[in-house]
């Protein structure tokens, strides 16, 4: 099993990790991770990673092992959807009474919607985002050099104009505030990437199950709010730690 580590938060109280596992160039899943310093995140996320993947034993756990179990489930997935088709297949001779139409429920991609609905169409100018951005670099003393190796590290290229998500632009500029002077661009900790934290908070939804209302509750009664619109990404990334606790429970 191959991990992939990603520092997620820094600060001087924690730091917070995302691993991603893979079997080759499978994704197994991931998990977030939080301590006081990187490795220590690190190891917490492994070890909910495992949790997740029913690898209860703290023994180190070998490639093939993930793979036959997880063979295992999607055999006995298979086998029920087997055992359903056939038994919906079978001929009904007998007169059968109308029954009533049941409402709609809502599916998981609705659910979990409903809690989404992102942010509003990202707006058409950009100026006074990349105005500030430029003012932040001064302040800090990055050149376009360092500049380029921080973009790398944080969003996969090197110039801040293949940023095409209004929302990238406003955590890079926010990251870059809480940045003091003279910051090393190899080392300064990274912006909470909204995107990322969405998808991630999606898969956690699908694969808890939960009913839209269930969603809404939950996210009610930690945040006081009925939309992931209203979170920052830092309540977010929270959001979706606390989703992935009801995971291993």
């Amino acid at each position: 099993m191959k991990t992939h580590a990603q520092l997620c938060h820094h600060d001087d109280q924690r730091c917070i990790v995302r691993v991603e596992a893979f079997d080759g160039s499978t994704s197994l899943g991931s998990a977030l991770g939080e301590a006081p310093t990187a490795t220590e995140a690190e190891d917490h996320a492994i070890a909910r990673l495992l949790q997740r993947l029913d690898q209860r034993s703290a023994a180190p756990v070998s490639n093939k092992e993930i793979v036959r179990h997880s063979n295992q489930d999607i055999v006995r997935r298979n086998d029920r959807d087997v055992d359903r088709i056939e038994s919906e297949a079978k001929p009904v001779f007998e007169p059968q009474k109308p029954e009533p139409i049941a409402p709609i429920q809502p599916s998981l991609d609705q659910a979990a919607e409903a809690v989404v609905n992102e942010a509003p169409t990202d707006p058409d100018d950009w100026s006074e985002e990349l105005t500030a951005i430029d003012l932040e670099l001064q302040r800090i003393g990055w050149d376009r050099a360092s500049e380029s190796i921080y973009l790398e590290r944080a969003f996969g290229h090197s110039s801040r104009h293949r940023l095409t998500r209004f929302s990238d632009l406003v955590a890079y500029l926010k990251r870059l505030r809480h940045l003091p002077a003279s910051s090393d661009a190899r080392t300064a900790a990274i912006p909470l990437r909204r995107s990322d934290l969405v998808n991630q908070c999606d898969e956690i939804l699908k694969r808890l199950n939960w009913q839209q209302q269930q969603a809404r509750d939950f996210l009610q009664s930690n945040f006081q709010v009925g939309s992931r619109q209203q979170l920052s990404d830092e309540q977010l990334l929270g959001f979706n730690m606390l989703l992935e606790e009801q995971l291993i429970q």
